[in-house]
């Protein structure tokens, strides 16, 4: 696949994978990019996981129809990335690996060897001549990972970007791109939002036109709605007008509170109501949507003088990944000492500018006229809101 005259695509397509990661379900596969730059001197973009290097080496001889490539330019270490920079030295003997001093090191770590003999440490700033095509390379530590380099092209104005930019599925998956992409920045990149700010405002001083990340397809047109998203995202700002409601529910009881609150917002007219059973959904769905909307409605049981052990997860997932400036409303059930809602405020303490909405909803093992109460003047409070 062409990206300009001179860049191909030589990535591949996995759909033998069921959970990203380890953790994230992934039910479209994946995408490992890689991309080859054709000029006097030729440049290879990554490598990709380990399962697919057949696959990729002759993706990769079929671009380089005959000629030898002199570097592998090493941006991301984690293994879906690196994991073929031997066989690649190996089947290109006189090729010369270009990368960053951190991530040398962890060749060291993963492979057994920083490749001293062939290799080009570059920092940013660092530029490297293939003829016609010069590139300069980015320094992204932290994005997310620290060895972290994106790579820019100013010839053809395109920003060879890492994990940025990167989604969850294949290529071949019809998908929307902020959904999955949404919940793969939340997902892996969240927590090092100050960091994407830093790469944001370097890019802001470079032309591009293409963005080529290693995950996801190739963003060339209307960049300034994927960059303003990940301005968006990277600051913590609302994306969208809209209440979440996360909970859990042991015997059903909690359940009822929430379908109540959802249905009272709904009928004042709340633009968008979503409800996640934390129990039985896509735990990763449910961070994205604490992100995307600036209100978020926690309900849960009191359990072994804590709370349901999915609603401690999924706070743990938020405060991790720097949750704030958002609008929080508690909803608690116990049966003989309940006390829901100050583990869970006290678990978002450390959290900034949240605000906490009140009234509380406490009830007590079942809905009765005063938990029902409370739930009407909290659908009021956060309509108004």
């Amino acid at each position: 696949m062409k990206i300009t005259p001179d860049i191909l695509y030589v990535g591949v397509n996995d759909h033998q994978i069921d959970l990203f990661e380890g953790q994230y379900d992934v039910p479209n596969g994946m995408a490992y990019n890689s991309y080859v730059i054709l000029d006097s001197k030729i440049a290879v973009m990554d490598t990709v996981d380990q399962h697919f290097t057949r696959e990729w080496l002759d993706n990769l001889s079929v671009a380089l129809g005959g000629r030898q490539p002199d570097y592998l330019i090493v941006q991301h270490m984690e293994p879906d990335h690196s994991a073929n920079i031997t066989a690649f030295l190996n089947a290109y003997p006189a090729a010369v690996v270009v990368s960053s001093a951190k991530a040398f090191t962890m060749m060291k770590n993963f492979y057994g060897s920083e490749f001293e003999d062939r290799r080009i440490v570059v920092k940013d700033g660092d530029t490297l001549s293939l003829g016609c095509h010069t590139l300069t390379f980015v320094g992204a530590p932290m994005v997310h990972w620290p060895e972290v380099i994106m790579t820019w092209d100013s010839a053809d104005s395109v920003l060879f970007s890492a994990d940025a930019f990167g989604k969850f599925g294949a290529l071949d998956a019809e998908e929307d791109w902020a959904c999955e992409a949404r919940r793969y920045y939340f997902g892996i990149v969240g927590k090092y939002g100050a960091q994407v700010q830093a790469v944001l405002k370097k890019a802001a001083a470079l032309d591009i036109r293409i963005i080529c990340p290693l995950h996801g397809p190739v963003l060339s047109e209307n960049l300034a709605y994927y960059l303003n998203l990940y301005q968006i995202w990277s600051s913590y700002g609302v994306e969208s007008e809209g209440i979440v409601i996360a909970y859990s529910s042991v015997y059903g009881n909690t359940k009822k509170a929430v379908e109540l609150l959802a249905a009272r917002l709904q009928e004042n007219g709340c633009p968008k109501v979503v409800v996640n059973d934390l129990a039985r959904c896509d735990m990763a769905e449910a961070v994205e949507d604490a992100f995307r909307f600036g209100t978020l409605v926690l309900a849960t049981t009191t359990y072994n003088a804590d709370i349901f052990p999915c609603m401690r997860e999924f706070i743990q997932h938020l405060t991790e990944r720097g949750f704030r400036g958002r609008t929080v409303a508690l909803m608690e059930n116990g049966s003989w000492a309940p006390m829901a809602a100050k583990v869970m405020k006290g678990m978002l303490e450390g959290c900034k500018e949240l605000v906490f909405a009140e009234p509380v909803v406490r009830i007590t093992s079942a809905l009765n006229d005063a938990s029902r109460e409370q739930i009407e003047q909290l659908a009021g409070a956060l309509s108004k809101a």
